[in-house]
Parts: structure tokens; sequence; C-alpha cells
């Protein structure tokens, strides 16, 4: 059957722990009026649970999770969020990268990253010991599973990521790494790296930095959140060749609102080297009923 991969993002856990005025003296003030307005009503957590009952049955080797698992950056938030990945998976096979909302104000990502290290580290952890947290590598049986982050803190009204030198260097290293290992390298980032796929004000910087990146060093597959959409892009890997780039809606998005309802991608990679093979498969949460999912999307990504 080959390892399978379970894939979620923008988990957006609610409702809103009280929040004292002082915490919304500043830009989780937006934060905290737009749950209210809008993403309380379509971000719920019958929806959420259904998804993660779900995820159980499929019984995936692993489970990737592309951020956004808080909304404003509060620390009860942080906290709760730590609890919710502890009570629901495994750190062996479960992989977060944080998303903007993980870092929303100045302090939150540190904060996010002491509370939900043991799921964003190097299997030795020694990048966690040495504050050097991302990107990370993780191997599981042939599969090498790197996270990166773009997740920065930004003004009121601003969504955007960053990619930076820094982050690269230490990326081409572990593609370097896991190519001569023979392995299946997928890389996780909360921003779409692709241009023109997000309004400029949610954009990552750096996409050609990334892009350039993996178009001389390469990667299996690249997987994203941010959008709450079932984006499908490529970018160039080396010689010609095309990665796939693959999103993913809110795992937490009930049906009926202007976004995609929830859904996980679900993936089966074997092979080896020039002969990979990998299929997605994306399963939809039923609007109608919120609680059974349908295929949506069935394709061969190689092989």
């Amino acid at each position: 059957m080959g390892f399978t991969l379970a894939h979620i993002s923008d988990v957006h856990l609610g409702p809103l722990p009280k929040a004292k005025l002082r915490e919304l003296a500043s830009k989780r003030v937006t934060g905290y009026i737009n749950w209210q307005r809008n993403r309380a009503g379509n971000l719920g957590g019958a929806t959420l649970n259904s998804l993660i009952s779900e995820l159980a049955r499929e019984n995936a080797d692993h489970v990737a999770i592309t951020g956004d698992l808080i909304n404003i950056g509060l620390d009860a938030e942080v906290v709760a969020a730590g609890e919710w990945l502890r009570a629901n998976f495994d750190p062996q096979t479960t992989t977060v990268v944080p998303g903007n909302h993980d870092a929303y104000i100045s302090g939150t990502l540190a904060k996010a990253i002491k509370a939900w290290w043991p799921y964003m580290t190097n299997d030795d952890r020694q990048n966690y010991v040495k504050g050097e947290t991302f990107p990370f590598l993780r191997v599981r049986d042939n599969v090498a599973i790197i996270g990166v982050s773009s997740a920065v803190a930004t003004p009121a009204f601003v969504a955007a990521g960053r990619f930076g030198k820094r982050q690269s260097i230490k990326l081409i290293k572990l593609l370097e790494q896991t190519r001569e290992a023979g392995l299946f390298r997928v890389v996780m980032i909360h921003h779409p790296p692709v241009r023109n796929a997000t309004p400029p004000h949610k954009r990552l910087y750096g996409i050609g930095l990334f892009q350039k990146v993996i178009r001389e060093y390469g990667a299996e597959l690249v997987l994203h959140g941010h959008t709450h959409l079932p984006q499908r892009h490529e970018i160039e890997g080396p010689n010609g060749t095309k990665v796939p780039v693959i999103g993913v809606p809110s795992a937490s998005q009930s049906g009926g609102g202007h976004k995609p309802a929830a859904a996980y991608n679900h993936f089966v990679i074997s092979g080896e080297p020039g002969q990979w093979h990998c299929t997605l498969t994306s399963h939809s949460v039923n609007s109608a009923t919120a609680s059974t999912f349908e295929v949506t999307d069935s394709r061969k990504l190689y092989g």
C-alpha cells in the first residue's frame, strides 16, 4: 500500500477564551472582532470533531498539519492548542508547522514553539535544544518530512508570511541530504509558495527564493494551508521536472460558507527515486450532514 500521509490545516480552534482588555490593546482587537462577526459562525467545533474522527478511522501513517491552530495569539489559546494536539495526535506520527495566526503578535510564535515543540522538531530534537527550530527534518519509512516556517508577526489587516535566506541555507542542506538518502521529500509550509495564490496582503514574501531552492535542489511534494482552499499548483524542480504544491481547506470550516467545507488530503507514497508513485485523494465534509465525508478529488501525482 505504501506510506500514507494525511494533510490538514487551518484548525482555528474555538471558541475564543475570554480576553482581558489589555490583551486586546493591539492587533488582537481586529482579530477578535473578525472572529465574533465572521469566523465564530463558520469555523465550527462539530465539523472539526467529525474530521478528527474521520482521520482516526483512516489511521494514516503520519499526519501533516500546516499551521493556524489558533486565532489571535492569546496565551490561553496556545495552551489549549497544545492540549488539543496531545489529546488527538502522537508527536511521533504527527508533524506541525506554524501559520500566521500562530505568530499573531510579537512573542506568540516563541510561546507556540515552546508549547508544541514535540510536533515540530528533528527526530534527535537537537534543533529545538539549540534554538534552531526551522527548517526541521523527520524521516518516516522512505519519506522525508521537512518543516519550514513562514510564520511572522504582522501589522493589523496583514496576514503575510516570510521565507528568508537563513531558512533557505538550511533547507538546501536538508534537501541535499534526503535526496542522497533516496527519500521522497515532503516540504511543509503554511503560506502557498506560488505567485497569485492569495491576495497581496496575505502573500508569502520570499516566493522567488523558495522556488529557486526547489528548482535547484528538488522536492517531491509541497504542502500548504493559509487560503482555506483546495489549491493545486506546480513549481519547477531540477531539469524541467514539476513539483506538486497542494493546499487544503480549513479543517474547521462548516458547510454553507463562502469558503469550501472542511477537508483533508490523503496521500499514498511508494516506489523509489526516478520511479515514485504518489496518489492524492481529497475527502470533504458533506455540507448537509456535517459528519460524513465524500471524495472530491482523486489523482495521481507520480506514477
